[in-house]
């Protein structure tokens, strides 16, 4: 029997090749966002980023409930606070005042931006356009997906933990609500006539992007568990499977397949990819979610995440003579640049304040 992650781990808590996962994320993204989007699927770059966020919380609040029998929600909320609102609100604010003083285009109204702001910038943009934000924030939609995750989440671990449920029944009750949320978009789509907006969107129809990755964290998790599994059969059977699945998943361009199986699919298939990757980082291509580039990349992801799109809008608006993979190239250099000052004047110190803290 292989050993646990777990066993092998430093003081600092690290799992293997989960940078390099975001790395992969935040490029199909960007590559999206250059004018790519017909051929690059950023849309599945945010469900990789959400099912990754499901996993790595999750199993960070199971590893604090195995050796604490509890979970701390104020600790929780802290280090959320810390991890998430200093670069964004840095941004949020740096990008508004930009803005109003006329250094980007755009205007500011206070109702977009207070839903943003307040983090229901999703539910917001689904009535709404995109006017009277910041040049390229209204991305900022996932972020409130998430925000509302960790709103939910803690508790009804905990409550699934003081049930005494099995480890294959939290996982087993975690797939009924992605189940229940798969019914939920059908029942929009094709009862509702609800637009891909809405379910593109919004949290209820996006959470079990993020259940997935928790119950991969619960049930045969790849740091925690000590698991035997065949690795010829993972090689040659599941990841394949995997690999196609998504490929179908990007291929099948129906209106209502894409807003109701699309991300159920693309959540189960990512399973074997991200249990791969993790317990079998030096595998052929898995190593390559390790290189110190892609680390650095998934290291700044979440501030490149935050600036990108504005940073393209803006680039774009002012080299719209000159070849696209020039634009690009300069959008990439200038929002890398931006995430790794944000790193150091902002995340750094509210890091080492957040280490004092708890």
């Amino acid at each position: 029997m292989q050993k646990s992650l777990l066993a092998k781990q430093t003081k600092e808590f690290y799992i293997p090749s989960l940078d390099g996962i975001r790395a992969i994320a935040i490029l199909l993204v960007f590559l999206s966002h250059i004018g790519l989007g017909h051929i690059i699927p950023g849309g599945l770059g945010v469900t990789i980023f959400f099912f990754l966020s499901g996993f790595l919380i999750t199993t960070l609040l199971r590893k604090e409930y195995e050796k604490t029998n509890t979970i701390n929600f104020t600790h929780f909320y802290i280090r959320r606070i810390f991890r998430i609102w200093p670069n964004f609100y840095f941004v949020l604010f740096s990008g508004a005042i930009l803005t109003i003083y006329g250094i980007i285009p755009g205007e500011i109204k206070i109702m977009p931006f207070l839903s943003q702001a307040f983090h229901y910038a999703n539910y917001y943009l689904i009535t709404h356009d995109n006017s009277g934000k910041t040049i390229g924030s209204e991305i900022f939609w996932s972020l409130a997906v998430e925000e509302h995750y960790y709103l939910i989440f803690p508790f009804l671990y905990l409550l699934l933990l003081r049930l005494g449920l099995s480890q294959q029944k939290q996982f087993l009750t975690l797939l009924l609500f992605c189940i229940s949320i798969l019914a939920w978009r059908y029942y929009l789509v094709y009862e509702m006539n609800a637009s891909s907006v809405r379910t593109y969107y919004a949290s209820d129809t996006r959470f079990d992007s993020l259940f997935f990755g928790c119950s991969l964290a619960v049930y045969r998790n790849p740091v925690l568990d000590d698991i035997k599994n065949s690795d010829k059969t993972l090689k040659y059977i599941y990841i394949p499977l995997a690999v196609l699945i998504i490929v179908i998943s990007l291929l099948f361009r129906s209106e209502h397949f894409r807003e109701t199986i699309r991300y159920s699919l693309q959540g189960v298939a990512l399973y074997p990819l991200f249990w791969a990757a993790i317990r079998f980082h030096n595998w052929g291509v898995f190593r390559i979610l390790n290189f110190r580039a892609m680390k650095f990349m998934g290291w700044l992801s979440y501030s490149f995440y935050l600036v990108h799109f504005s940073v393209i809008k803006v680039v774009f608006l002012h080299t719209e003579n000159l070849p696209i993979y020039i634009s690009a190239s300069l959008a990439f250099i200038i929002s890398i640049t931006i995430a790794y000052l944000i790193y150091i004047v902002i995340e750094a110190p509210f890091t080492r304040l957040r280490k004092k803290l708890i």
